[in-house]
């Protein structure tokens, strides 16, 4: 089953985290220095926020799925559109390792969607090389073909 995404980035952590959590009525069920997280049932919805991007506002939106098989239809589904995709397998994401792939809507926006494989101690670990996605937030994408234009965010 799909759960809709929704990653923003904020200049105060500690401010945003009490918000969100009367806002969602719950506390959020990871919190880090840079970094907290909603799993949320009612809506449907893994709502992150963080410090790490630099600017506040939308960082990426997405879908996270629970198989490889839901992973692999998406994939197929954004191919069969003549989308391009940019392609993560193991990245190292928002304290979680990830199989994932990325797109961009037409406004610029990156769409993610993602199979989280388990947990991990560190935000992002640096690209290995300049064409991949660091894994760390939203790649940077180019015109088509795709092409990833920076390592990591700010």
């Amino acid at each position: 089953m799909k759960r809709f995404h929704v990653h923003v980035s904020v200049t105060d952590l500690s401010q945003s985290v009490g918000f969100y959590s009367k806002l969602f009525g719950a506390e959020p069920s990871v919190t880090k220095t840079d970094y907290a997280k909603w799993m949320l049932d009612d809506p449907r919805i893994n709502f992150a926020i963080s410090t790490r991007e630099g600017k506040a506002g939308l960082n990426h939106l997405g879908f996270q799925v629970d198989s490889d098989e839901e992973l692999t239809q998406l994939r197929e589904q954004a191919q069969k559109a003549d989308i391009a995709a940019v392609e993560e397998l193991g990245a190292a994401c928002c304290y979680a390792k990830s199989d994932k792939h990325w797109i961009e809507d037409p406004q610029g926006i990156a769409w993610e969607t993602f199979h989280t494989l388990g947990d991990i101690p560190v935000f992002g670990a640096p690209a290995v090389k300049a064409e991949q996605a660091s894994g760390c937030c939203a790649p940077k994408l180019g015109p088509i073909p795709v092409k990833v234009q920076s390592a990591c965010c700010g």
